[in-house]
């Protein structure tokens, strides 16, 4: 397998990923020392949530949950052609079916949550002169988990609905 073959944008991403909460570990370490605990737990962290939604990179509080709710209706589609129980109901009561549902979910949302955890870390390095690799491996994949989880269950009963409308 030559170096071109496995040069993805999936590769690509998650080796930035990487780079970048590698390199934002020890200023991460430092602000532990220095104020007592880690920022994602600190207050200054539900203080600085806002800055977020009004400081550089906002417009992916639009996109990255646009793009989970548009692959989530896909999966949901799919999931009701296949006679599959709604996700979120698969995931609570479907024993047998929980690990290959979450499989799937990640399989399709991979890249799109090491974007997701880029952009988190990006604006904050642009609004608070800092990365705080915890802060961004939560913030992240919450625009595309719940958006996803809510669009792949509604989807799902959507298309059943519409099929029994259809065929009766």
């Amino acid at each position: 397998m030559s170096w071109k073959s496995r040069l993805t944008l999936q590769n690509v991403a998650f080796v930035l990923l990487l780079l970048v909460l590698l390199a934002a570990i020890p200023s991460s370490l430092s602000y532990a020392y220095h104020h007592g605990g880690f920022y994602i737990f600190s207050a200054a962290f539900l203080r600085d949530l806002p800055k977020r939604l009004t400081g550089p990179g906002r417009f992916r509080f639009v996109l990255q949950p646009a793009v989970a709710i548009f692959l989530g209706s896909r999966a949901g589609i799919a999931d009701a052609r296949a006679s599959r129980p709604p996700y979120i109901l698969g995931l609570v009561r479907g024993s047998g079916q929980r690990l290959s549902l979450v499989k799937e979910a990640v399989a399709q949302l991979a890249t799109l949550t090491a974007v997701a955890i880029l952009l988190d870390a990006i604006s904050q390095f642009l609004i608070l002169r800092a990365i705080f690799p915890g802060a961004a491996l939560v913030v992240g994949p919450v625009l595309i988990a719940l958006p996803y989880s809510l669009s792949r269950a509604l989807s799902n009963r959507l298309a059943v609905l519409r099929s029994r409308a259809v065929n009766p």
